[in-house]
C-alpha cells in the first residue's frame, strides 16, 4: 500500500473533531525535523516566521512567490507531515494565484493560506493600516486557487484568511459576512478569523460560520488552549508563532549572556540543560541522514576507496 499523500492527510486532519489539530510554524527545514521528532502533525511556512528568518525582510509583500515556494518546498520535502504555505495575497492577479497554487503542489506542499488584503499596502498580522480588497476580488482569488488546485490535486487544501475585523474598511459584521462568502461562494476548504477581540467574538463567529474555522490570537490577551479550542467548537489551533518565538527568545537571551561572559555563557547553558541533546558538545541526534554517508559509500564505492574507514 502506498503511503498517504501529504495533501490527503491534511484534508483528513482539518476535518478531525478530536483531538484538536495544532498547526505549528516551521522556522526552517531543520527545525521542522525537530518538530517531527516530537510528533508534530502539521505546520505552516509563514512569510514572517519563515521568510523573515531566511531573508531578514518584513511580512509586507516584499518576498516573491518564487522565494516562498522555494523555502516552503525545502521544508515540505524534509518531513513526512503536511506543510501549509503562506500565499499572502496570491502575489498578483488570478493568473498569478493559479501559478502559485500549482507551483506549491509541485513543490510538495499540502495546502496554502491566501488572504484578502490588497497587494499594494499588504500588512503583517496585527499591523496598523490594514485594508481588505472588494469581496468580488477576494472571491476571484479563491476561485482561481481552487480551479488550479483541482487540475493537479483536488486534495490540496486552500484556506482563506480574513483580515476584515481590524481593516479600515471592515469590522466584525463584515468579517462574518466575508468568512461565509469565502466558504459558500468561493468554496474554500477552511476559513480563518484573523483578529478576535474577545472570547465572546470567537463564540459569535463560530455560531455564524459553519464548517472548518480557526482563529488567530488577534487581540485576545493570550492564545486559547487546546481545551478552549475544543470548548468553542474549533478543531484547529493556529499555534504557528510558537517555535519561532521560542527560538528568538532563547537566542536573544543567550547572545545577551555571551556579550557579557563569552564562552562561560555556553558552559552555563550546558550545565542548566544537561538532558538537552543539542546542548552537548557531541552526539546530537542525526536528523538529516548524515549517518547514511558510510552505508551509501559502501554501496557505490570500491574497496580501495573505503580503506579510509579502516586506517
Amino acid at each position: 500500500m502506498s503511503p498517504e499523500r501529504a495533501t490527503t492527510r491534511l484534508k483528513r486532519l482539518i476535518q478531525r473533531r478530536e483531538p484538536v489539530l495544532a498547526v505549528l510554524g516551521a522556522p526552517n527545514a531543520y527545525h521542522a525535523k525537530i518538530m517531527e521528532a516530537h510528533g508534530a502533525e502539521a505546520a505552516f511556512v509563514g512569510t514572517s516566521i519563515t521568510g523573515g528568518n531566511y531573508t531578514g525582510l518584513p511580512d509586507t509583500g516584499v518576498l516573491s512567490a518564487t522565494e516562498c515556494v522555494t523555502f516552503g518546498g525545502y521544508i515540505a520535502r524534509s518531513v513526512s507531515f503536511p506543510i501549509i504555505l503562506d500565499g499572502d495575497t496570491g502575489h498578483g492577479g488570478v493568473t498569478a494565484v493559479r501559478r502559485l497554487v500549482q507551483d506549491a503542489i509541485r513543490a510538495g506542499l499540502a495546502g496554502i493560506r491566501i488572504d484578502d488584503q490588497p497587494i499594494e499596502g499588504k500588512r503583517s498580522t496585527q499591523m496598523a493600516g490594514l485594508e481588505v480588497v472588494s469581496a468580488e476580488q477576494a472571491v476571484a482569488r479563491y476561485r482561481a486557487a481552487l480551479d488550479a488546485r483541482d487540475e493537479l490535486d483536488p486534495d490540496f487544501v486552500v484556506m482563506a484568511q480574513c483580515y476584515a475585523r481590524d481593516a479600515a474598511n471592515g469590522g466584525l459584521d463584515v468579517c462574518i459576512e466575508r468568512l461565509n462568502l469565502y466558504r459558500d461562494l468561493a468554496g474554500v476548504d477552511w476559513v480563518q478569523f484573523e483578529s478576535p477581540h474577545s472570547r465572546e467574538e470567537v463564540q459569535q463567529v463560530r455560531a455564524a460560520v459553519p464548517g472548518i474555522l480557526s482563529v488567530m490570537q488577534g487581540r485576545l490577551p493570550r492564545p486559547l488552549t487546546l481545551t478552549e479550542h475544543a470548548q468553542l467548537g474549533l478543531n484547529i489551533a493556529w499555534y504557528t508563532f510558537l517555535p519561532d518565538k521560542v527560538l528568538k527568545a532563547a537566542s536573544w537571551e543567550f547572545m545577551a549572556a555571551f556579550a557579557q561572559h563569552g564562552l562561560e555563557a555556553w558552559l552555563d547553558y550546558q550545565s542548566v540543560h544537561p538532558d538537552n541533546p543539542f546542548a552537548r558538545d557531541r552526539g546530537v541526534p542525526d536528523l538529516v541522514g548524515a549517518d547514511r554517508v558510510r552505508s551509501l559509500e559502501e554501496r557505490y564505492l570500491s574497496e580501495e576507496s573505503l580503506a579510509k574507514y579502516h586506517s
